[in-house]
């Protein structure tokens, strides 16, 4: 059988060589009228591309959120199609934020879509809800361990819906979040130099001191720019984590579109200050 480099491995060169900045792709409504195109497949396409062309060849990690490409049917993911391959081609990672999550042959169903190798939306890592437990996403774990693909597994997310689910406390005194990341620390075991399998963690939902983020795999951290986090805050939420932190940023880069040039340099200012608050870490 081909053995594969893990995603984890993949994604810490990546982050040495090119800084952890994670550039969403998310072509909404009013990003397009902002952009001056049309809500229709052909804007969807002139957007992201227009993304991908601008800073697919200098950052770790592109996120499209495959909801605002499939509500236009086929045809929108035709388009997630080519972007994921042409961001790829130019040498970043892809992770899918389509927060996928079920039980047994339809969750298998799902991971095929995204981390199989012969798929058309084969991506980097897939995001996926673990809310149906977490054992429910062992599909998608063997799979991704199969193909060298990864998974950012939801954890402490920033809506402020979220703590209803994530900081309940179960009978072992532990909160569901604090559980997802010991099912990820287990799954990381032993991985050098990164485990493959992640965590989204929001860069901003404050104070996580009572959680333990060393899972030895990445957290994607949601929410830096237009959400209200910025570079600065990272050192105060993640800690020690810090060095394992992939920071998104969709809006505060995409805003600057449909300009390329403007839109690298949003990219190279966002990587630059995430570069300092990383520091040394």
């Amino acid at each position: 059988m081909t053995s594969y480099e893990p995603f984890g491995a993949r994604l810490r060169r990546a982050m040495d060589e090119r800084g952890p900045l994670c550039v969403g792709i998310d072509p909404h409504a009013s990003l397009l009228a902002e952009w001056g195109l049309d809500d229709d497949v052909a804007g969807l396409e002139r957007f992201s591309r227009t993304v991908v062309e601008a800073v697919a060849d200098r950052v770790a990690v592109m996120k499209p959120q495959s909801a605002f490409f499939e509500r236009f049917g086929s045809r929108g993911v035709a388009v997630l199609e080519k972007v994921v391959q042409e961001a790829r081609a130019a040498g970043t990672l892809v992770v899918m934020d389509a927060k996928r999550g079920d039980i047994g042959s339809t969750m298998a169903g799902y991971a095929e879509a995204f981390l199989h190798k012969d798929a058309p939306l084969f991506c980097d890592a897939l995001t996926v809800s673990p809310y149906l437990g977490y054992g429910s996403l062992s599909p998608a774990v063997a799979l991704a361990r199969e193909t060298g693909a990864g998974l950012f597994v939801l954890a402490l997310t920033s809506n402020p819906e979220g703590p209803e689910v994530q900081h309940a406390v179960r009978a072992d005194g532990r909160t569901v979040g604090a559980t997802m990341l010991a099912h990820l620390a287990a799954e990381n075991a032993g991985e050098e130099p990164l485990g493959s399998f992640g965590a989204v963690v929001g860069a901003t939902v404050g104070d996580l001191s009572s959680y333990d983020l060393a899972i030895n795999g990445p957290l994607l951290a949601p929410g830096v720019g237009a959400q209200g986090a910025t570079p600065a805050d990272l050192p105060k939420v993640f800690g020690a984590a810090l060095h394992n932190v992939v920071p998104n940023v969709s809006r505060g880069v995409l805003r600057h579109g449909p300009d390329t040039g403007a839109l690298r340099a949003s990219a190279e200012r966002f990587a630059q200050e995430i570069q300092v608050a990383v520091g040394g870490a």
